[in-house]
């Protein structure tokens, strides 16, 4: 619990940045400090101290990126479309994709305060107060999947067709561009995910991509969600895959490194069952269940481990936000293969 650590200086080149920030951002007015959060792999995340006021500034990393990566673009765009909704986002202020400024795309947005968890049994809360966590957990999970997509300016937000599909088509492109070695367990979680695809039920919603709990702010002082972060995997597709990666996540040893919640005694602490979840979130959307999990909750493990996979060539090239985290986080893709494999044989 709490506000993720942060490391004094950063790469940023501040003069560069404060003097487009002037002539970019209302009201703003240096001189400028920045420190970088050490969580997050993917898109580097700065708090910037200004005389102004505080501000968050997330970019794309250095060096050599795969097509349709770090796109901090669209994450401005969704967040910007989402001010005022049911799902609540920071306030968007500028984005910048003039590469000359700091060397990479960037976005600044309101600096949120509130609590961040990145321990799914929530130890330092007593169990009424984690039910109530859980809770706004689903319902922001059932409000984002709820989001009117013409209203908001977002019905182009992601392309048509099978959701599935294409998603195992693009990080099994993206798993084979990262490899740095042999593994078993993806190749066979790959082929099976290939030879399962659902047929197209129509459902078309947005989709955070990476909705989990530590990429939630909450507020000080009570179970509301106050921002949901980290929206670079954000996209139009099908809303089970959001649900399943929740779950997917669920799945794994509790403690700092597996953040999970396997073999915890729920009940007692006031944290919902698999099901209850998937429950609760089936009545919020209006329907009586979901047949074949089994399918979804595989897909979200082969796209974690195809994600770390990523992660760890990008630490080996030395372009990661947090290397040696990133190769730790690498070490973990087998057993995401084996993860899958096991929800496939589920059904």
């Amino acid at each position: 619990m709490g506000v993720p650590l942060m490391t004094p200086g950063t790469d940023l080149d501040l003069t560069a940045l404060s003097c487009w920030l002037e002539g970019a951002l209302p009201g703003f007015k240096g001189p400028l400090k920045a420190e970088k959060f050490n969580r997050g792999q993917s898109n580097p995340t700065f708090r910037l101290s200004a005389a102004s006021g505080d501000y968050v500034l997330r970019r794309k990393p250095p060096g050599v990126l795969l097509k349709s990566a770090h796109a901090v673009e669209r994450e401005f765009r969704v967040q910007k479309a989402l001010a005022g909704s049911d799902v609540p986002v920071a306030r968007m202020h500028v984005l910048c994709e003039d590469d000359s400024v700091i060397g990479s795309a960037f976005y600044v947005m309101d600096l949120v305060r509130g609590r961040n968890f990145d321990e799914p049994r929530l130890p330092d809360l007593d169990p009424q107060t984690r039910r109530g966590i859980y809770d706004e957990l689903n319902r922001v999970l059932a409000a984002i999947h709820g989001i009117d997509l013409e209203a908001r300016e977002l019905a182009d937000y992601g392309p048509g067709g099978n959701y599935y599909r294409r998603q195992i088509d693009r990080w099994t492109k993206q798993y084979r561009a990262s490899e740095t070695g042999p593994i078993p367990a993806m190749d066979e979680l790959i082929a099976w995910l290939d030879a399962n695809v659902p047929e197209d039920d129509g459902r078309r919603t947005l989709v955070h991509g990476d909705y989990r709990i530590d990429n939630l702010l909450f507020a000080v002082d009570g179970p509301a969600c106050v921002a949901v972060l980290d929206w670079e995997l954000s996209t139009i597709g099908h809303p089970f895959a959001d649900l399943a990666a929740l779950i997917m996540q669920w799945q794994h040893p509790p403690g700092a490194e597996g953040r999970g919640l396997a073999g915890v005694d729920r009940k007692s602490l006031g944290i919902p069952e698999d099901q209850d979840f998937i429950d609760a979130y089936c009545a919020r959307m209006g329907l009586t269940g979901i047949p074949g999990f089994g399918f979804y909750l595989a897909f979200a493990f082969f796209r974690m481990g195809a994600i770390l996979q990523g992660v760890k060539k990008r630490a080996l090239d030395g372009n990661a936000s947090n290397p040696e985290l990133g190769l730790k986080l690498g070490e973990s893709v087998p057993h995401y293969a084996a993860g899958g494999l096991k929800a496939a044989r589920q059904g």
